[in-house]
């Protein structure tokens, strides 16, 4: 089951901003700031390239078409693909 996002208002997170971006940095969970009680912005955890990576392959391949390609080539760089030299 998802959490709810937590809402808090602007002045709250100017008075605690450091602490509540480790917290979502932690948990992994957003956070909207609100002003006058309309949502103003979402402070979002960045992922990690390996974990977008992961994601994204676990996404492919419980696709309905499945991956076309092993995940050695699709990871692959693309000037080896194209034959272009590594100088």
């Amino acid at each position: 089951m998802a959490m709810k996002e937590r809402v808090i208002g602007a002045g709250q997170f100017k008075q605690r901003c450091l602490a509540i971006i480790d917290e979502v940095a932690t948990t992994h969970r957003p956070v909207t700031i609100s002003k006058r009680g309309k949502p103003m912005a979402r402070l979002v955890p960045l992922e990690e390239d390996f974990e977008r990576e992961r994601r994204i392959l676990e996404h492919l391949r419980s696709g309905p078409g499945g991956m076309l390609v092993s995940e050695d080539e699709l990871l692959e760089p693309t000037s080896k693909i194209a034959g272009w030299n590594e100088s």
